[in-house]
C-alpha cells in the first residue's frame, strides 16, 4: 500500500484516520491521538513535502505510507506517475 489518497482534509493540522493506517502513520511519526474528535489522526500540520503548501479543511492529499511524506494532490499525482 505505497499511497494513500486523502478526498479531504479535516483541518489544517490533522485528519482523522482509521486503525488501518495507524501503523504507517505511527512509522512516519504522524500519528496524533488525544483528540476529543476521535481515536486516531494523521499529522500534516507540515504541509505539501515537496513545496511546503498547507493542506487546507477540503483539500484532497495524499499520505505516502512508503515514505512518510504528505503531498498535496498535485504533487502526489506527479509521483504516482
Amino acid at each position: 500500500m505505497p499511497r494513500v489518497q486523502f478526498e479531504t482534509a479535516d483541518s489544517t493540522e490533522r485528519t482523522q484516520i482509521g486503525e488501518g493506517l495507524v501503523k504507517f502513520a505511527v512509522a512516519a511519526g504522524r500519528l496524533e491521538t488525544g483528540q476529543e474528535e476521535g481515536k486516531y489522526f494523521l499529522d500534516h500540520s507540515d504541509g505539501c513535502g515537496v513545496d511546503g503548501r498547507r493542506i487546507m479543511p477540503g483539500d484532497s492529499f495524499v499520505f505516502d505510507t512508503e515514505t512518510g511524506d504528505i503531498l498535496c494532490a498535485e504533487h502526489g499525482d506527479e509521483r504516482s506517475e
